[in-house]
């Protein structure tokens, strides 16, 4: 008996055929068209008629993708979206059963050629992978062909000192300030920063609330207003006139800055610069303050170790710091006997039970 579903907002059906079940698009958003195909695909098993599936084309991959991202209310779905966009420029005549592991070394070297990185063209590698499985589980296609990925370089280890971020916000653009001055101090992520609300800030107990659905890692957190962060919310807040955005540009929710963000840096002499590179720096300024690790991933919103380790980068003067430290702490230990060993000498006055000590230098 087969059964009629939403996904997204198209209507799919699934039946059984050759003890297997198969999924399949209705194409439509009306239930009585998906029941009705239902209904001409079950006749056809039943009087042993050929079923003929269209195998689909980047279309057809593309809705499977964004109805799972809809339904599972995933929230990468612009990153998702990006990676689709490149995709179809090169796989939009292709059939589903057709894209073979030559076509997808062949996208990569245009990608290369376009300047992509290695990064990049992993993510929206990943996402091809991921439609095509979706096809094979609604049983379009038979096989996924192999993935050739390529290798990418360590993580990067980008942070801003001090005077960089001060020289930073002198020459930004004034509505960007205070996203930046908020981003150095919690490390939070572009996003919870955009989208965060007045009725997620309290003024009074001087707390910040995130939500589950708010955060990348589902996990509910909150944040201590510092005494700047207080002056510079109290302005905001002043500023709003009403409006439910905190960061804010004439009166609109600040979405996109990437052109502002490249010509500040260009002038500030800091070009290369990521605005996630405030993430990695409020960790180890975090920890460097002596703020306890677990404290401080809470803050910035790290669920695992890892990552958090990875963030908080030692820099030169870290580790110049650390051997200074190791050698004060060396400097106050007493020094008994100073030796020196004379190997000729040595060697003459060895008795029978003497031991020989090799130390090397």
């Amino acid at each position: 008996m087969g059964s009629v579903y939403l996904r997204g907002k198209t209507y799919w059906i699934r039946y059984r055929k050759n003890g297997k079940n198969v999924y399949e698009s209705a194409k439509s958003s009306k239930k009585m068209v998906a029941n009705e195909l239902l209904t001409s695909r079950e006749a056809a098993i039943n009087e042993g008629r050929e079923i003929v599936i269209s195998h689909g084309n980047f279309e057809y991959l593309k809705q499977l993708i964004l109805d799972d991202y809809q339904v599972n209310g995933k929230r990468s779905i612009d990153r998702v979206k990006l990676s689709i966009s490149h995709l179809e420029g090169y796989f939009r005549e292709y059939k589903a059963d057709r894209i073979l592991t030559s076509d997808l070394r062949s996208y990569t070297a245009e990608r290369l050629e376009q300047g992509a990185s290695n990064g990049t063209i992993n993510r929206e590698l990943a996402c091809l992978r991921r439609m095509l499985r979706f096809a094979y589980q609604d049983g379009r296609i038979n096989k996924i062909p192999f993935f050739p990925m390529l290798k990418e370089g360590n993580p990067r280890q980008g942070f801003f000192e001090h005077n960089e971020y001060l020289t930073l916000l002198r020459v930004l653009p004034a509505y960007l300030r205070p996203v930046i001055i908020f981003a150095y101090r919690t490390g939070w992520r572009k996003q919870e920063i955009l989208k965060l609300k007045w009725d997620q800030v309290d003024l009074k107990e001087r707390y910040i609330y995130l939500k589950p659905d708010q955060t990348k890692n589902e996990d509910a957190r909150s944040i201590y207003i510092s005494d700047e962060l207080y002056k510079m919310l109290k302005i905001l807040k002043f500023k709003s006139e009403g409006n439910p955005y905190v960061f804010q540009n004439k009166g609109k929710p600040i979405r996109f800055f990437q052109k502002a963000w490249k010509t500040a840096c260009k002038d500030a002499d800091l070009s290369g610069k990521l605005f996630h590179d405030f993430r990695r720096t409020a960790a180890r300024n975090l920890t460097r303050s002596g703020t306890q690790e677990t404290v401080a991933m809470r803050i910035t919103g790290h669920k695992t170790r890892s990552i958090f380790d990875r963030y908080n980068i030692s820099s030169q003067d870290d580790i110049r710091a650390a051997i200074e430290r190791q050698e004060k702490f060396l400097s106050e230990k007493s020094v008994t006997k100073s030796v020196t060993i004379d190997e000729k000498k040595q060697k003459s006055n060895l008795g029978s039970k003497a031991q020989v000590i090799n130390l090397k230098r």
